[in-house]
């Protein structure tokens, strides 16, 4: 038993424990209750509010440089390329 807890702190964090495991019992059978049920559906259709993913990315965007923008990147490149270690 640790020196700095009294047996009050003791108890309540055993009953806390205890509360929690009930609860988490508790909720599983609700759910598995309420899935033969029917009320859930299939385990797949539980989050029907959510939106399914998008099989494909974001539409990429480019923009072509001119010349001198194009110059003034590689400097920039250049620039920085240098001061790394």
């Amino acid at each position: 038993m640790p020196e700095h807890a009294s047996i009050s702190q003791l108890i309540g964090l055993a009953v806390l424990a205890l509360v929690t495991v009930v609860w988490a019992l508790g909720l599983i059978r609700l759910t598995r209750r309420a899935r033969a049920a029917g009320l859930l559906g299939p385990r797949q259709t539980v989050l029907r509010a959510m939106p399914g993913q998008r099989r494909t990315g974001p539409v990429t965007e480019s923009v072509e440089l001119t010349p001198e923008e194009r110059a003034a990147f590689a400097g920039l490149v250049r620039q920085f390329s240098d001061s790394r270690p």
